[in-house]
């Protein structure tokens, strides 16, 4: 029996850093030694190779290993900078209806074989591509930015990890993440955004790390570098780590970057859901 996780990375919303998360989580794991597989289930998108700095080496993906043209180990990629670390890639020229359930349950089954952890990029939305990448998953992490538009959106996505999930169907309560990403305390603070405290309130799930905006995320996304990789010393980086630590079970306060450069808030412990 393998002792894989299966972790989903969702929000319902686009735009909010799925895929800048999935990278940065997915590298996070791998630097602590777990080996690791990235998959990309947005289906006719496709941006973790990308961010992963693997576009130039995708041959087969995702669609091709579920219709049988591929086996996993031709389309997996392997990281070049950690050895430990792959990605199974999406496909860009098929839709969303090319994955089927019994073919993700395949796929997840055959990857749990290999890995510690397989973490899967969830694309935008509640439809079939969203459900799919969630539904073998063993734990969540649900990414939202500190506006009602977003946490309204995670609100339905948590309707759907507690009935659309294999774990919610076999009566059991998938363990669920918050992850608050593209956090300004300065804009919190004037009322401009939610604080994180309402954030967990409405959502009432377990915080697992707050990431701070920051023009360093976007940087190493546009070298091909999860934040985790490119600068382990920045803001980001360190929220991710740290998340990746709570995550492995490390008891962490949650530090919430405060308005002056170089500080931190008050510290915040999430409640277990």
């Amino acid at each position: 029996m393998s002792n894989a996780t299966v972790l989903v990375v969702t929000s319902g919303k686009g735009g909010v850093g799925k895929t800048t998360s999935t990278a940065a989580i997915a590298t996070a794991l791998a630097k602590q030694g777990y080996k690791v597989c990235a998959v990309d289930f947005d289906v006719g998108l496709r941006n973790l190779d990308l961010i992963m700095g693997a576009e130039r080496r995708v041959v087969f993906d995702l669609v091709n290993v579920v219709r049988g043209e591929a086996t996993i180990k031709q389309a997996l990629v392997r990281d070049k900078r950690l050895e430990n670390l792959y990605l199974l890639p999406a496909s860009q020229t098929r839709d969303k209806d090319a994955l089927t359930d019994e073919g993700v349950a395949s796929v997840v089954s055959e990857l749990r074989m290999y890995f510690d952890w397989i973490v899967c990029d969830s694309p935008a939305g509640i439809e079939r591509g969203a459900t799919l990448a969630m539904r073998y998953a063993d734990e969540a992490i649900i990414v939202s930015n500190p506006e009602v538009s977003s946490v309204r959106d995670c609100d339905r996505i948590i309707g759907l990890l507690d009935a659309k999930t294999a774990v919610a169907e076999q009566g059991g309560r998938m363990p669920k993440h918050l992850l608050i990403t593209r956090y300004d305390a300065e804009r919190a603070k004037s009322g401009d955004m939610l604080a994180v405290d309402d954030v967990v309130d409405i959502l009432s799930v377990p915080l697992i790390g707050v990431v701070p905006e920051s023009k360093d995320v976007l940087k190493a996304s546009n070298v091909g570098m999860p934040v985790t990789m490119s600068d382990e010393n920045s803001a980001p980086a360190r929220a991710y780590t740290e998340a990746v630590q709570r995550l492995l079970g490390e008891d962490l306060p949650v530090t919430i970057p405060s308005e002056k450069k170089g500080l931190f808030g008050k510290l915040f412990k999430g409640r277990a859901a």
